[in-house]
């Protein structure tokens, strides 16, 4: 148990009884428990294995190389479309988490087995990104931009497309491409 991680489970939210149980469970994986962006977070020698964490609908335990465990159960679920990694065990309920106690250790051993191998998930070029057609009226009207933009780092080009592209209408796309212009000529990341 990592102190630093106490304020996580003590903090008043719709999951609190959840994650208090989801952290017994999960202390009894052998990992190390630290305070990553601000979830507990379980460790082997310092490589991201799984970590807790909740929303207004459900509590998780986020798998983090989760594409390539083998989900003997059918449980593991995508957070979103644009998450290539990463799994879930989502809970609603305290009765949820006890029908699958079993289960736990056999997906924490499995997770661990994966990060131990050092298996890596073969993740989207930025090039196979979809490329909002608005975002790219701008590249033929602004080679300074265009050029710009190439010259971020893969991890900022990957993050500009997926939140332009999100937007569901064209107006809304023009709109978040307007106000990032400055930070994309300024080499500066979406959350920079």
């Amino acid at each position: 148990m990592n102190a630093k991680a106490n304020f996580y489970f003590e903090k008043d939210s719709k999951f609190q009884a959840e994650i208090i149980e989801l952290r017994k469970i999960a202390l009894k994986s052998g990992l190390e428990e630290e305070l990553k962006w601000g979830c507990p977070c379980y460790t082997l020698k310092g490589k991201n294995v799984f970590l807790i964490h909740h929303f207004k609908e459900y509590c998780a335990i986020l798998f983090f190389k989760g594409a390539l465990m083998k989900d003997s159960e059918k449980i593991l679920i995508q957070q979103s479309e644009n998450v290539q990694s990463a799994k879930q065990m989502r809970f609603k309920n305290l009765e949820e988490i006890k029908n699958f106690e079993k289960t736990f250790g056999e997906y924490f051993q499995e997770a661990i087995n994966v990060e131990k191998s050092g298996e890596k998930v073969v993740l989207k070029k930025t090039k196979e990104f979809e490329i909002p057609e608005e975002l790219t009226d701008y590249f033929h009207l602004d080679e300074t931009l265009k050029m710009a933009f190439e010259k971020l780092t893969p991890g900022r080009q990957r993050a500009y497309l997926l939140y332009f592209s999100t937007a569901k209408q064209s107006k809304t796309r023009v709109d978040r491409i307007e106000k990032y212009i400055p930070k994309i000529l300024a080499g500066k990341g979406l959350n920079d």
